[in-house]
């Protein structure tokens, strides 16, 4: 399994679940992760996430396939 972190910026407070995907390029479009999303291939601090534009915070976690981020 690959862990990875993502800093948010400091004016951030949060960052969309499908930003996060295009951002560290595990889809390659909104679409297709709004795709990766709705197949329930995403996990949310071990939870199913079907929220496209779930607000992600500092100590989330998110899973998908072998990639675990953890929000910093």
């Amino acid at each position: 399994m690959t862990e990875q972190s993502f800093k948010l910026k400091e004016d951030q407070a949060f960052i969309p679940l499908n930003k996060l995907l295009q951002i560290l390029g595990l889809a390659q479009t909104g679409g297709h992760a709004k795709i990766l999303i709705q197949n329930e291939e995403v996990l949310v601090n071990g939870h199913i996430e079907t929220r496209v534009r779930n607000k992600l915070v500092k100590t989330d976690k998110v899973k998908i396939g072998d990639y675990l981020i953890t929000i910093v």
